[in-house]
């Protein structure tokens, strides 16, 4: 039995990822951490625990004895540096951190290939930083992720960009569940 930690894992990618890991694993545990400590998802493998995602010693109060993937879905695109660091680079921190601790067999993180330079640049660092880690690190980076309930102002923007993506592929859209495939082959090394 594993057991995989999910950071933000509440969230859209994350609820999505959960599904396809646990049809693939039906096995596999689920930590669930958030802001909230709530979550869409209810199902006896499924734990959801509340904390920062940012404080590191706030996950750890309530980690796992056993953690063997530990997943980041936390990030969203911030102009001020400072917020940038909150927002993504501090929960990759707190990933790498428990990683190194618990030994886990994978780390997984998203990308990204659409939106602001800041945030394209930011989280490729950050996915540098976790791959020189030494510890294995899968991730995903979806231009426009859409599908599965998702109904924003970006969703609205599917049909252009599907028009675009026949140009350039850094422009066209992904259904989540071809996002959340990928991300979870990649971690269980199928």
């Amino acid at each position: 039995m594993s057991t995989v930690v999910m950071l933000g894992g509440n969230g859209y990618l994350g609820r999505n990822v959960t599904q396809k890991w646990m049809a693939k694993d039906p096995d596999a545990r689920f930590v669930v951490v958030s802001r909230s400590g709530k979550n869409a998802l209810a199902d006896a493998r499924i734990t959801n625990v509340q904390a920062d995602s940012a404080d590191c010693e706030a996950v750890m109060k309530v980690m796992p004895e056993q953690v063997d993937y530990i997943v980041d879905f936390v990030g969203r695109p911030e102009k001020d540096p400072e917020q940038f660091r909150r927002f993504n680079d501090a929960p990759a921190d707190v990933m790498l951190r428990i990683a190194r601790q618990k030994k886990v067999k994978a780390m997984g993180m998203i990308g990204g290939v659409l939106g602001p330079k800041s945030f394209v640049e930011g989280k490729k660092r950050i996915i540098e930083k976790l791959k020189a880690s030494g510890i294995r690190t899968e991730y995903v980076s979806p231009t426009l992720v859409y599908g599965n309930g998702r109904n924003d102002s970006m969703s609205r923007m599917v049909p252009l960009l599907k028009f675009f993506g026949i140009f350039s592929k850094n422009m066209r859209p992904v259904h989540v569940n071809d996002v959340a495939d990928e991300l979870v082959r990649k971690m269980i090394g199928e």
